[in-house]
């Protein structure tokens, strides 16, 4: 009932609300970012983010650093704090705090079924798995041929089962099908979780339907962008599209049949909301599409934190969490790679 959660919210969100605020509170600002843009090495890094909210987990590393502990810490750090706030939830916040990890087990698939397709060490692709989309049989991907494998023998006892039956097909596994299959996992992923936050109702509902319709629609931009060129029929590519959204279902219509980023951004600037995403960049660029989106996205996720009493800020705080680790492997990159003068090309301020 919306309007009325202030009455029973803290009963059992009150918590974790408090702390997954005082977890916000720990994010990097701009002056930390500008700090770390003139590090001249990744010790340098380090010294910086000893004196943040993640020293205690990397203070222990010893010299010379990679970019990849960098991130590995940091990454722990989000995982520790995500475990913490799921311990001490209760349904249905438990469940929306699962949600928010089945989009990385969907990426950890494709992860290990392309890998093992180009004949990589399984053990390799493991440990470059993200630790928010680990489960029991993971390891046991690398068996599948086909899709129907790669359900009945694994995926059938995770969450992700009721995702499958859409793209359950007996063909070899190959670069595009397992493409296709990365999309309409996100599809079908992103209509459930939609579905379970409008049942939440309230302002979760209001709030992630407007977050969640944001991705949908990003996705669809991305989807109709990289298949451009591709074998993939319009039929297809617009099955590729979630059932809601900014653009759902006239934009959707449009987008099916876009031959170059041009016309893509003739489409996106029909909406309002995407006009401003759109005007940054010039005719014919896609490059800076990405951090456009990112932008868009933070600005969306930091206004969930104006509100109370409701779930979206768990969703928010993730999220951010994910874009500053983001920012801190671009900088680590630049800085190890000596070169500082992109740094600033694909970091995305949060505050």
């Amino acid at each position: 009932m919306y309007g009325f959660e202030a009455l029973t919210f803290n009963i059992h969100g009150g918590y974790l609300e408090a702390i997954v605020r005082g977890y916000r509170s720990g994010l990097l600002t701009a002056a930390d970012y500008n700090n770390l843009c003139q590090c001249e090495t990744l010790d340098d890094i380090k010294m910086h983010l000893t004196a943040t909210e993640y020293g205690p987990y990397l203070q222990n590393e010893p010299s010379p650093l990679h970019t990849t502990t960098i991130v590995e810490k940091c990454t722990l750090k989000l995982v520790d704090e995500y475990k913490h706030m799921l311990c001490q939830a209760t349904e249905p916040l438990s469940t929306f705090l699962e949600y928010i990890t089945y989009g990385h087990m969907i990426d950890n698939v494709v992860l290990i079924v392309t890998g093992t397709l180009h004949e990589r060490d399984v053990q390799e692709l493991l440990e470059k798995c993200h630790p928010l989309g680990m489960f029991d049989s993971i390891a046991t991907l690398a068996v599948a041929q086909n899709m129907r494998e790669l359900y009945r023998l694994v995926l059938v006892d995770t969450p992700l089962a009721p995702y499958f039956s859409e793209c359950i097909t007996s063909e070899d596994l190959d670069d595009m099908n397992i493409e296709i299959m990365r999309n309409t996992l996100y599809k079908a992923y992103l209509e459930d979780f939609y579905q379970f936050c409008q049942k939440l109702g309230g302002a979760t509902a209001e709030i992630m339907s407007d977050l969640l319709a944001f991705e949908a629609d990003r996705r669809a931009v991305n989807i109709t962008i990289n298949s451009i060129g591709t074998e993939l029929t319009r039929d297809d590519r617009k099955k590729l599209y979630s059932n809601f959204g900014l653009l759902y279902p006239y934009g959707h219509e449009e987008l099916a049949v876009c031959e170059d980023i041009d016309q893509v951004r003739g489409v996106m600037e029909k909406y309002p909301p995407y006009q401003p995403i759109f005007a940054k960049l010039s005719y014919g660029e896609s490059q800076m599409l990405d951090k456009a989106f990112y932008e868009e996205e933070v600005k969306r996720l930091c206004l969930a934190f104006e509100q109370q009493f409701h779930y979206a800020v768990f969703f928010a705080y993730m999220r951010l969490k994910e874009q500053e680790i983001r920012n801190l492997m671009w900088i680590s990159e630049c800085v190890a790679q000596n070169q500082k003068s992109r740094v600033h090309d694909s970091v995305v301020f949060i505050f």
